[in-house]
């Protein structure tokens, strides 16, 4: 039979692992593997292990440079994490925006396979909106938890309209999309089976100093073997987005302003699984300095519980808060504070059905940290 201080030894060893779940853990920091910053984070679970994807910049903090995409995992709830892992490098020029989204409806792997969505880019923003440079968008998959992954797979022209024939004759789109980028963060499987990305992209020429930007989206719906795309919103400057489906099939898209005018972030609802929409608005109570946020959703037996991540500020990146609603995100019931110090774009996995991972920058971009957050 234990005794009082064998008893007081185990007590004291339960109280830290649950503070360690609760406090934050580095997953990636600036300097680490020869990588001047990390950016850019998104996040996933295949099979109970975690994995965490960024942008590694090798040169500076620069959104355009010598970037790779890197990755590490987690087999404990993200208490600790394993080397960190080059998946993709485009040589000296740029590969960025990973979206993971793991497909587990696809009768021909019925273990699942993850795939990986991510840009390149030849140049800047500023230049390939100003129609010099290419975007591209690419996957690649992983059968085994994102040890091992297939060759890169090319679907720039099922889901761009760029208007670059001399790159690739093959790129002469009328429409002229120029900047393209995925959500950042997550993309996510309807329950129909659709992979849904939710993209950005700049279209046509800059007017009075305006850039026509746009959110919207791509679509499979036979598990990668063709793209669709996804009508764009109406809404002018809605630029970086994130998507969830509801219980009752409704999609909706979350995205920032990029004008700068509301201050707020839009929103857009479907009811055809994301191919067009029915409505959009601004979410007045989403104060927004125009950055990411992040969706994800707990389903109950009477109401979906919607998470969104966002740095909840009028003018900094700073005060990173996950709001929680219970009708659809049309209202938000409670706003938990992650970090009230630096921070910037986040991704969401859910845990359990009361727990919540977040994986978000902090610190201006010093590292990248990953938190549990209990609901």
């Amino acid at each position: 039979m234990p005794n009082f201080h064998q008893i007081l030894i185990k007590i004291v060893l339960v109280s830290f692992t649950l503070m360690t779940v609760k406090g934050q853990s580095t997953v990636f920091e600036g300097g680490e593997s020869g990588y001047s910053c990390f950016r850019i984070p998104a996040i996933t679970e295949v099979n109970n292990k975690l994995i965490a994807f960024a942008e590694g910049r090798r040169n500076s903090c620069s959104d355009f440079g010598d970037v790779d995409i890197v990755m590490k995992t987690s087999d404990d709830l993200g208490e600790s994490w394993s080397e960190l892992k080059v998946i993709v490098n485009n040589s000296s020029l740029q590969a960025g925006n990973p979206a993971p989204v793991y497909d587990v409806k696809d009768p021909r792997y019925p273990d699942g396979r993850l795939f990986l969505f991510y840009n390149t880019g030849t140049a800047s923003e500023a230049e390939i909106v100003s129609g010099k440079g290419l975007r591209e968008t690419w996957f690649i998959t992983s059968l085994d938890g994102g040890q091992g992954w297939s060759e890169p797979q090319n679907i720039t022209t099922q889901v761009h309209r760029p208007f670059e024939p001399e790159y690739n004759t093959s790129y002469s789109f009328q429409e002229d999309w120029r900047h393209h980028a995925l959500t950042p963060g997550h993309g996510i499987q309807l329950a129909s089976g659709r992979l849904y990305i939710p993209i950005n992209v700049s279209v046509g020429e800059v007017l009075n100093g305006k850039i026509p930007y746009r959110a919207g989206a791509f679509y499979s719906d036979d598990h990668g073997d063709s793209f669709q795309i996804a009508n764009l919103l109406e809404q002018p400057g809605s630029n970086e987005c994130t998507a969830v489906e509801l219980s009752n099939g409704e999609v909706i898209l979350n995205a920032r302003d990029q004008t700068e005018k509301t201050g707020k972030r839009f929103t857009a609802r479907s009811t055809n699984q994301g191919q067009s929409w029915d409505m959009e608005a601004v979410d007045s109570f989403l104060t927004d300095p125009v950055c990411q946020g992040s969706f994800e959703i707990i389903r109950g037996k009477k109401n979906d519980l919607v998470l969104l991540s966002q740095v909840f500020h009028s003018t900094k990146r700073e005060n990173l808060s996950l709001h929680l609603s219970k009708d659809g995100a049309k209202t938000w019931f409670k706003t938990m504070t992650i970090d009230s110090g630096s921070s910037a774009y986040s991704d969401l996995v859910v845990l359990s059905k009361n727990r919540v991972g977040v994986l978000y920058e902090k610190n201006n971009y010093q590292r990248i940290v990953f938190k549990v957050i209990k609901l």
